[in-house]
């Protein structure tokens, strides 16, 4: 029987081909092909929000081929991916080639291995419209929310600007942030140290200030460390106590999606973006040396942290055969378990432990190379035993005043054999062997005055795990959101730092005043919710979005009564070199810029740029910052093109102690030294 399988990917198709019988076509839908009009709402609001849904334009063709393939075909089969996109995307094909939506045509897999396509087809089943349901509402909802509040800010600040009900919400978090550390209102703080040494040993260990009289103390003035000093003058540094313990570190659960995206994001540097693109491809699958396609991983976007047991019994007994019996970790305790959650799918891991890093190294490049192996060594580790520390805390007694020394050894590596997520509280601390009432020689006294700093700018890892924190959207589409706040000019992301712009907290400020629901963090957890129970059947969507709507439109009309708002610019002592006027510091798409005052009569603009304390290595005059199209920063010289000089490399602090010139380093680069431009001549240009 000629039978037609459609899924979403060419990689998935060529992957997929080689599990099924010959008598099988597979065939790409390339994702969404039929979809909302892009040029209008698309929403029957008077009609219980019907969607009016039309082919995809550059989907036409695909459309038709899959067309006159499933009508020389005797069978249809569905095999989009397993979650609520995928769902819709079978629906609106089974739609468009006219298939019962009740016949048992869908199939899914978790992972394209020969078992899983095996088990996946052995248990076809009908298309689920409670996920179908869950994507259009969160779709419908999108629409409404964009096409609504987007023309009331172009009205009320400027054309081209957009609201969304995600992209809002993430906006606030960082605009609120900056408004947390411009509020921030520092707090002295005085740290006290001894550095002290055994006698006859000549390496010394740090003891830090406790408290006095076995009280707990925060030294917050000089007056109270002056104290702390004045009772410590002249009096014995003694070992008081002396308490010995141990303490286990647990191996990490392996990835969900949201866990994969900071990982990826603090140990290899990815963007989420990136994150998943690479992640899609090892799911789909990768051509193997000697084994053709094949799916490296499990599904990708997932909540949950749940195994099946076959692949941790492959695991177990790996980790047996390569590290030994006592490395492996037959039972652990479960996750806690959080809300929101959507256990559908196992975790992420590798398709079989079989297929190592090394193993396969030749036939991935270098990125899909080190994140498989990050996917790999997670899943490993998380079905190892925790490593364990001895743990050694002395108490020392100088009159009445405490100081506390700890100091602690791995005795076991456990799971860190494989996966390293150490702390600096974790790295070995070897304390000397000391005695109760042993008098310890000071060496040194530290007496450091401090200031309690402000909470840190986001970055893309603390961004998205705040965003799963606060239940807003899900981890599948962080990517998008993060891309969209920063196309939108809302949001830009300097030394992997993101800060609000001027727009950005005009937008949320104007939104906080007059949307609080959209932009509120609890009404936004409280809709993915019920998007989660239109998923489940627990809810009709058509009555969350009727609920949502009635609320969003009284806010709305009473939003059009409010005055519209001027941006002022801001007037730089740059001469416009056209017409003689001043020129104004704008913001557009790629950042800010500067353009003649005299606009509309005079529209010159130029970059606006940064000059640094560097002088360019090929001509002598200043290098400046700036910024690639995609908000990339690098420096370059600032007569081009007459000078074509430019370096990825970021200023340090450092000078040359040749030239006097600003030290650079590669930006990329882990513990990169500093080198000078125009000294270290082999650096330039690399």
């Amino acid at each position: 029987m000629k039978t037609l399988v459609i899924v979403e990917s060419p990689a998935k198709a060529k992957t997929i081909k080689k599990y099924l019988p010959e008598n099988c076509t597979v065939e790409a839908s390339m994702g969404h092909v039929i979809d909302l009009p892009k040029e209008q709402m698309g929403i029957d609001i008077e009609n219980n929000f019907k969607p009016r849904y039309i082919p995809l334009s550059d989907k036409k063709e695909i459309l038709k081929k899959l067309k006159e393939t499933a009508q020389k075909s005797e069978k249809v089969v569905l095999a989009t991916d397993p979650d609520r996109e995928g769902e819709a995307i079978s629906w609106h094909i089974a739609n468009y080639l006219g298939l019962d939506i009740n016949d048992n045509d869908r199939v899914e897999f978790h992972e394209i291995t020969k078992n899983a396509v095996a088990k996946a087809f052995d248990n076809k089943r009908k298309i689920d419209m409670n996920l179908v349901n869950s994507q259009q509402a969160r779709r419908i909802l999108d629409r409404l929310v964009g096409y609504k509040l987007s023309p009331f800010l172009w009205n009320k600040i400027k054309k081209g600007l957009s609201a969304g009900r995600v992209q809002s919400v993430a906006t606030r978090i960082i605009v609120d942030r900056e408004e947390e550390i411009n509020n921030f209102i520092p707090q002295e703080y005085w740290l006290i140290a001894a550095i002290l040494k055994k006698s006859g040993d000549n390496k010394s260990f740090e003891a830090k200030f406790y408290g006095i009289d076995n009280k707990k103390k925060e030294i917050s003035s000089k007056e109270e460390a002056d104290d702390v000093l004045s009772r410590i003058k002249g009096h014995d540094f003694i070992v008081d106590d002396i308490k010995q313990g141990t303490k286990q570190r647990n191996a990490p659960f392996p990835f969900t999606t949201s866990t994969l995206q900071q990982e990826a994001n603090k140990k290899l540097g990815f963007t989420t973006k990136k994150t998943m693109m690479i992640a899609q491809q090892l799911y789909e699958g990768i051509d193997i040396k000697d084994r053709g396609y094949t799916g490296l991983i499990t599904y990708l976007r997932t909540d949950s942290v749940r195994v099946s047991e076959e692949a941790k019994d492959e695991c177990l007994k790996y980790i047996c055969e390569t590290y030994g019996k006592e490395f492996a970790m037959y039972a652990r305790k479960a996750a806690a378990k959080k809300t929101n959650v959507q256990d559908a799918h196992e975790a992420i891991r590798p398709t079989s432990v079989v297929l190592s890093p090394d193993s396969i190294s030749d036939s991935l490049n270098k990125d899909q190379l080190k994140l498989y192996d990050l996917i790999y060594k997670r899943f490993v580790a998380s079905n190892m035993k925790p490593a364990i520390y001895d743990v050694l805390t002395v108490n020392i007694l100088c009159n009445d005043v405490t100081f506390k020394a700890t100091g602690s050894v791995i005795t076991f590596e456990g799971y860190l054999k494989v996966y390293n997520n150490k702390t600096e509280e974790d790295e070995d601390n070897l304390l000397p062997s000391l005695s109760v009432n042993e008098v310890l020689n000071l060496v040194e006294l530290k007496n450091e005055q401090k200031f309690t700093t402000p909470p840190p700018r986001y970055n893309e890892a603390s961004l998205v795990k705040i965003l799963e924190e606060k239940g807003i959207g899900r981890p599948s589409t962080y990517a998008t959101t993060i891309g969209t706040i920063q196309n939108r000019g809302y949001v830009a992301l300097e030394d992997k730092k993101f800060f609000p712009t001027e727009l950005g907290v005009l937008v949320t400020n104007l939104m906080k005043e007059n949307f609080t629901d959209i932009i509120d963090y609890d009404f936004t957890a409280q809709m993915e919710n019920n998007l989660d129970k239109i998923a489940e059947g627990d809810e009709e969507w058509i009555k969350v979005i009727s609920d949502f709507y009635v609320s969003f439109e009284k806010e709305l009309k009473k939003a059009q009564n409010i005055e519209k708002i001027k941006i002022p610019d801001i007037i730089s002592d740059v001469k416009c070199d056209k017409c003689g006027s001043n020129m104004v510091i704008k913001e557009g798409r790629y950042g800010k810029f500067l353009a003649c005052q005299s606009f509309p009569n005079c529209k010159n603009i130029k970059p606006l740029l940064e000059e640094i304390n560097a002088s360019c290595p090929k001509c002598g005059e200043s290098l400046v910052k700036k910024k690639t199209k995609k908000g990339k920063i690098f420096y370059g010289c600032s007569k081009y093109p007459a000078c074509d000089f430019s370096t990825w490399d970021m200023p340090t602090k450092e000078v040359c102690k040749t030239c006097g010139s600003l030290k650079f380093k590669k930006s990329r680069t882990k513990n990169a030294q500093a080198y000078c431009l125009k000294c270290d001549s082999e650096n330039l240009n690399k």
